[in-house]
């Protein structure tokens, strides 16, 4: 498609295009399951189960189930009709098993409460947050997702090492992050309540340009990080939390790269380019520069100018292409993504013969599926070993 203005279309969650009903994706019950494109043989899906048992996958951003939207309050109309089709976590994570996905980063959405689709914008924040509202929306979300681990549904992962753990337990692991910083509150002390809690990522701006820095789909209003941004930055480098930048604008982004001394992530997004431009995707000098410094670049699924998984392939390989095997991995927002073309983790075995067929080696495909989303986390938590209390 053309260039829009930035705000014309924003991908990911409940948007849709210009011209369409926004919201109209998210409000059927059930979507259409999306295509594959391309046939799998028997013995091609076998190796890769095989593959999948070998090199655990590990999702780096996720909603499964919508576990979010559970007990949530003061939502708009819409917003209510979305919650009332959420909480199939049983549903997803029966998925997992079946498709051989290791762990998944199991997200809340910190501005959920105060989101509305806008005619004509998407995804919007409809009004402030009351006094307390979004840190009171946080405890809520993460017991919800606790619970899960609770009910012997997921193993919680707090580090690393855990997947071992996760994977003897014959249950998916599950890794507690945030979408949204908004429920700090600028607050260095609640990153620490946050880890507490189990929290090991945090998305420090959603739909809402908040506090710490502008949204990307958002006009801007601090032109980088503010200084409860910076803060929170360091904070979170000093207590070995992983810091995705997906969903900020570039300039705070780039001042986020300048100030971790971490590597950072951006776990749902694709490249734009003069063919292919989209709110939702970023610069490859931002790639390159979070590649630069050891972070990854999660492959979303999104069904931005690609209709079947055959296209999700095709654009693995142009981040590949782009910014290299070792900082690319899997980013499917599962649960919560605009027209997904990666709607099922059953099909991660198709997924994986498919990459093999393009000629993805076995060693890149144990990069791209968890060995780099590992490999970060690692970084961020022997940082914290050397110094955070």
């Amino acid at each position: 498609m053309g260039k829009m203005t930035r705000r014309a279309l924003i991908g990911g969650g409940l948007v849709a295009g210009a011209g369409v009903a926004y919201g109209a994706y998210w409000l059927r019950k059930r979507p259409a399951p999306a295509p594959l494109g391309f046939e799998v043989a028997e013995d091609e899906r076998a190796a890769a189960i095989a593959l999948l048992d070998k090199y655990p996958a590990i999702d780096s951003h996720a909603h499964p189930g919508r576990t979010f939207a559970r007990d949530a309050s003061g939502l708009a109309p819409l917003l209510k009709v979305y919650k009332a089709q959420s909480g199939f976590e049983r549903r997803t994570i029966g998925d997992m098993r079946e498709g051989h996905l290791a762990a998944a980063c199991f997200a809340a959405v910190s501005d959920f409460n105060v989101l509305n689709l806008a005619k004509g914008k998407g995804l919007e924040a409809q009004r402030p947050f009351r006094v307390g509202e979004a840190w009171e929306s946080y405890k809520v979300q993460i017991g919800n997702l606790k619970r899960l681990a609770k009910q012997n549904l997921v193993t919680e992962m707090l580090t690393p090492e855990s997947l071992e753990a996760a994977r003897a337990s014959g249950r998916p692991g599950a890794i507690w992050t945030v979408e949204g910083g908004d429920f700090l509150e600028g607050s260095i002390e609640r990153v620490n309540e946050a880890y507490q809690d189990g929290v090991r990522s945090i998305t420090l701006v959603h739909y809402r340009t908040n506090g710490l820095a502008d949204a990307m789909t958002n006009e801007p209003v601090h032109d980088g990080l503010t200084s409860e941004g910076d803060a929170i930055i360091r904070e979170m480098n000093r207590l070995g939390m992983m810091i995705d930048l997906s969903h900020m604008a570039e300039a705070g982004a780039f001042r986020a790269l300048e100030l971790s001394t971490l590597p950072v992530m951006f776990t749902h997004t694709h490249i734009s380019s003069a063919h292919s431009y989209h709110p939702r995707f970023i610069s490859l000098e931002l790639a390159k520069a979070a590649a630069d410094a050891g972070g990854i670049i999660g492959a979303w699924p999104s069904g931005i100018e690609i209709s079947d998984l055959a296209g999700f392939g095709d654009r693995i390989f142009q981040l590949v292409d782009l910014v290299g095997i070792d900082h690319v991995c899997l980013g499917s927002d599962m649960d919560a993504n605009y027209k997904p073309v990666f709607d099922n983790y059953r099909h991660l075995p198709d997924l994986v013969a498919l990459l093999r067929r393009k000629g993805m080696s076995e060693p890149e495909l144990a990069a791209f599926l968890g060995g780099n989303f590992q490999r970060v986390w690692k970084a961020n938590e022997a940082a914290r070993e050397g110094g955070a209390p």
